[in-house]
C-alpha cells in the first residue's frame, strides 16, 4: 500500500463532482481506502450535489441526456420535424 492523492468521482443526484483526496493505493490490484473523514467528506459532497448546492464548486463541464432521441432524430441534425 502506498499513499496517494487521487480523484474520486462523486454523484448526488443528477450532478457528479470530481475530488482530490488521500488515499491508501494498493500497488498489486488498485483498491482504494480512505480515511473515515475523508469518507465523511465525500458525503458531505454527496448531500451538496443531491440539494443542488453547487455554489462553492467549479462546473467543469455539462452533461445533457435526452431519452427520447431516436436514430431518425440524430440523422435529421436533431430536428425530428424536418421532412
Amino acid at each position: 500500500m502506498v499513499e496517494k492523492e487521487v480523484e474520486k468521482l462523486l454523484r448526488g443526484g443528477a450532478n457528479v463532482a470530481a475530488v482530490s483526496a488521500p488515499a491508501e493505493v494498493c500497488l498489486h490490484c488498485g483498491e482504494r481506502l480512505y480515511s473515515a473523514e475523508t469518507v465523511s467528506r465525500f458525503q458531505q459532497v454527496r448531500a451538496k450535489l443531491s440539494c443542488h448546492e453547487v455554489a462553492d464548486l467549479k462546473l467543469m463541464a455539462q452533461s445533457i441526456q435526452n431519452c427520447c432521441l431516436t436514430r431518425k432524430a440524430v440523422c435529421r441534425n436533431l430536428s425530428p420535424n424536418q421532412p
